[in-house]
């Protein structure tokens, strides 16, 4: 079974940064995909960035697409989100998660979840 833990989320003023991090616990394969999604009140969960076991072959959806940046530490069994230019749209629980399909912009295709990290960008 594998634990997935973030941290790294908190309040901070539109145009700051933050860095999220997610370490895993257990037995991950060389093959997982990382992905992390975030959601808003009322919104559906939204996939934001997936990334290799490797740290290779990162891809990001649109709103977040050269703001955000997705990276791995195999050493560490943990994956990052470093997210700058925040706005206050970026408001909302933070979650990462591993798939042993691989990487994926799908939340259907991830076996496991952390429990989220709350960001919350003043304006």
């Amino acid at each position: 079974q594998v634990q997935l833990v973030e941290s790294g989320g908190g309040l901070v003023q539109a145009g700051g940064s933050l860095r999220l991090s997610c370490t895993a616990s257990g037995r991950t394969a060389s093959n997982y995909g990382w992905g992390w999604f975030r959601q808003s009140p009322g919104k559906e969960r939204e996939f934001l960035a997936t990334v290799r076991s490797s740290g290779d072959r990162p891809y990001y959806a649109d709103p977040v697409k050269g703001r955000f940046t997705i990276s791995r530490d195999n050493a560490k069994n943990s994956v990052y989100l470093q997210m700058n230019s925040l706005k206050p749209e970026d408001t909302a629980i933070y979650f990462c998660a591993a798939s042993s399909l691989g990487t994926s912009r799908s939340e259907g295709a991830y076996n496991y979840w952390g429990q989220g990290t709350q960001v919350t960008v003043s304006s």
